[in-house]
């Protein structure tokens, strides 16, 4: 079963590039799995250069000029990034026969968002308050994407691993507050975006849109203003109860914005001579925290991050799946479901963490590799090497074989 391994450029910078490698053919994997173009992030990372490591928005490598020249986002640049690390896990993973993926997120980017608020969501209300979250609906951002796709497959890697191409939830993160207990479906109404460009997609596929942006301020207000929020898990007949057909009309258009997105990026990553896995995050969003994912399995909610995976089954090459659940029968349950929305020709790799929160034994681990073998999927990846300590990576291998 193809495997890779998740790891961090301050990874190799830290260890070393050889002793990470050794580590990752130790283990029994076939792949490494790097973070080419990554977000703003504090980690804690227990055996890094530094124990608790600040990450930067912005690629490891130099944004080519023919691709970026004439763009208005442009990412930032890593620190070291002339060092071309890329170039050199390039080389030294072919020598050792391994593959190498580039782990890109796309539309995640808080510098950009903060030089540049008119390309990020704008909620309900107006505001424009997730700098980190460019909207996939602004044709600047659609540029971007297209733009960084191609740059990270232009490094030579065997295929561009698609991180937050997609639309966003919203959520509070470190040093944020919200004491206002707003229930699921209100958090999923405050996270639409309204912005021109997402209104007038919506608009032009028949969705009274403004009513929609009128119906999410009426609920999300009340709630602020100390009403009751709504209960339960959100799911488009709950959600047309509580907020009407055009709000869940207005959430099913963005599909499309989604679709042909990803569709763009495909294809200009196919033209650099690599291919596309596109990850599919809402199985974090269910188990990030925990790993007690609510009941509605990730496939069949994935659309309220505006991802059809019946349509993208039939224009990328892969599916990412983040399972992130402590019970190998939810993340067996998952991998079926993605199977049959993708069908039996796309490949589907699954995302394990090998560690807490939601793996906290060697026969945890092996038990969902196992379940992910049976299930249909056709590899089995682990995040994230600079966030494990040893003996937790430790597992890997006795997993692989189980």
């Amino acid at each position: 079963m193809d495997s890779s391994l998740y790891v961090y450029v301050e990874d190799v910078r830290g260890e070393g590039m050889e002793a990470v490698l050794d580590r990752i053919t130790g283990y029994g994997l076939t792949g490494m799995t790097v973070a080419a173009a990554y977000r703003r992030a504090r980690d804690v990372t227990p055996h890094g250069r530094s124990r608790v490591t600040l990450r930067s928005d912005g690629a490891h490598f130099t944004p080519p000029a023919d691709l970026f020249g004439e763009l208005r986002l442009v990412p930032p640049v890593q620190e070291g990034a002339e060092e071309e690390p890329l170039a050199a896990l390039r080389l030294a993973t072919a020598e050792r026969g391994l593959a190498l993926h580039g782990w890109t997120v796309f539309l995640q980017n808080t510098t950009l968002g903060l030089a540049n608020p008119d390309v990020t969501v704008r909620d309900c209300f107006g505001d424009r308050s997730s700098p980190a979250d460019l909207c996939p609906s602004h044709p600047d951002v659609r540029r971007y994407a297209v733009a960084l796709g191609r740059a990270v497959a232009r490094q030579g890697v065997d295929s561009v691993v698609a991180e937050a191409l997609h639309f966003s939830t919203f959520g509070l993160g470190h040093h944020e507050c919200g004491f206002v207990p707003l229930g699921p479906m209100d958090a999923f109404l405050l996270g639409l975006c309204f912005c021109d460009f997402c209104m007038r997609g919506a608009a032009g596929l028949g969705v009274n849109a403004e009513v929609a942006r009128e119906e999410c301020t009426r609920i999300v207000g009340a709630v602020l203003d100390g009403a009751p929020p709504a209960q339960g898990e959100v799911t488009r007949a709950a959600l047309t109860a509580y907020a009407g057909p055009e709000v869940v009309a207005y959430a099913r258009a963005r599909s499309e914005v989604v679709t042909s997105l990803v569709s763009d990026v495909s294809t200009a990553v196919t033209a650099e001579g690599s291919r596309l896995v596109f990850l599919d995050a809402t199985g974090s969003v269910k188990g990030y925290r925990d790993g007690l994912p609510s009941p509605g399995l990730a496939a069949h909610d994935s659309w309220q991050l505006g991802v059809d995976l019946v349509a993208l089954g039939d224009l990328v090459p892969s599916l990412g799946v983040l399972a992130y659940a402590r019970d190998a029968g939810r993340v067996a349950d998952d991998v079926v479901a993605y199977r049959r929305s993708t069908g039996k020709d796309r490949e589907l790799r699954v995302v394990l963490r090998p560690g807490l929160p939601d793996t906290d034994s060697a026969e945890r681990l092996a038990a969902k590799v196992r379940a992910v073998r049976a299930s249909g999927a056709d590899a089995v990846d682990f995040y994230a090497y600079g966030l494990m300590p040893y003996p937790i990576l430790d597992r890997i291998p006795g997993a692989l074989s189980a």
